[in-house]
């Protein structure tokens, strides 16, 4: 999914242990970036394999922080197997074309294993199908291109999207158990999450027959842009006096139009959504003066990609295949139970980061500075 949160100046320097960012220079048209491997501390993983590899990696976009912290996670992924002797990147910068190029250009420089965010779907496709074809271990994530495993790529690593969608519901149906109207936000037109995650609200909410969906069907379109999303929001609280919760598959980039709850004197509704440190610091700062808000958020999943470098390096190394070819929906913060963990602001380190992932937030704040 194409993420957007606030403008993300460069890439940083990992600490030492992970694998060096390195920015291409020199005015290169393809803005790929490269490092070379070490293991990290600790005992080599299963999925590290013997054999020597080269290993790239490709954007549909790269530029904004939940990008540059998922890359950076995948970065850190290869750093664990000394046999990726070399890291190669490229950042798509929302341009099909491009991103179709820079895999072509991994090919041609005879990469050996290919992680691809193939953010077009489809679009994607004959250019992984000529990777596979090439001998590139070829692996998508997230993003479903169409095609089939094992015949245009090696495989798909997707997640249960649909399961965050239940997720969602269950806490919904715990905390305004009389019913409501609830306002869905998701990405792009058609995206297959935001389609997936609506059929699991779906599936959970509607035979209660309490709840009723206003907006778009499937969901309000927002782009996952904070503009947009606060020209959507703000029409839609023009438009219905009532809206009691509020469903977002990209939690970050509801700040900026919240406060027009208030300025239309009505409290903020209940949300549930994906975490970032800039929401749970508006929950802590909002609370008090909105007693309708309470918050629950989803991992915003930057880890996917650590999943999908393990794939391709075991197939490229001879390692272990991981068992799960499916990235997982996990809660991760309530408001109402603290449970599994409470909202939780670290005020001291900047808004765009996701205290969901695997690397801690100080870490997160290098690579988005």
């Amino acid at each position: 999914m194409i993420r957007s949160t606030l403008p993300v100046k460069s890439l940083a320097l990992l600490s030492a242990g992970v694998m060096t960012l390195a920015a291409c220079g020199g005015g290169s048209d393809d803005n790929n970036s490269s490092s070379g491997g070490a293991a990290a501390n600790g005992d080599v993983p299963a999925w590290c394999g013997d054999k020597e590899i080269v290993l790239g990696m490709t954007d549909g976009f790269g530029g904004n922080s939940w990008r540059l912290v998922t890359t950076a996670a995948a970065k850190d992924e290869a750093s664990k197997c000394p046999s990726v002797t070399d890291f190669q990147y490229a950042d798509g910068q929302g341009d099909t074309q491009k991103a179709i190029a820079d895999i072509q250009g991994m090919v041609a420089k005879g990469v050996d294993a290919l992680v691809v965010f193939p953010d077009a779907g489809e679009a994607m496709l004959p250019a992984l199908r000529t990777a596979h074809s090439a001998g590139v271990v070829t692996v998508p994530y997230r993003v479903d291109p169409g095609g089939e495993d094992g015949k245009d790529y090696d495989v798909f690593i997707g997640s249960d999207f649909k399961q965050a969608g239940t997720l969602w519901a269950e806490w919904i149906t715990k905390n305004l158990p009389d019913g409501g109207n609830i306002l869905f936000l998701s990405g792009p037109p058609g995206n297959s999450q935001g389609t997936d995650e609506a059929e699991g609200l779906h599936e959970a909410l509607d035979a209660s027959g309490k709840y009723t969906f206003i907006g778009e069907d499937p969901f309000e379109v927002t782009n996952w842009d904070p503009a947009k999303t606060q020209q959507v929001l703000t029409a839609a609280i023009a438009k219905n006096p009532k809206i009691d919760v509020i469903v977002s598959d990209f939690g970050p980039s509801l700040v900026g139009a919240l406060p027009v709850f208030q300025q239309s004197g009505r409290s903020i509704p209940a949300i549930a959504t994906s975490d970032g440190n800039v929401l749970s610091c508006f929950w802590e700062d909002n609370k008090a003066a909105n007693p309708d808000f309470k918050l629950m958020t989803i991992s915003t999943q930057n880890d996917h990609s650590r999943l999908a470098i393990q794939h391709a390096v075991a197939r490229a190394t001879g390692g272990e295949i991981p068992k799960d070819d499916v990235y997982p929906s996990t809660a991760f913060e309530d408001s109402v139970t603290s449970s599994p963990n409470p909202v939780t602001c670290e005020k001291n380190l900047p808004g765009d980061i996701y205290l969901s992932a695997e690397m801690p937030g100080d870490k997160q704040a290098e690579v988005i500075k």
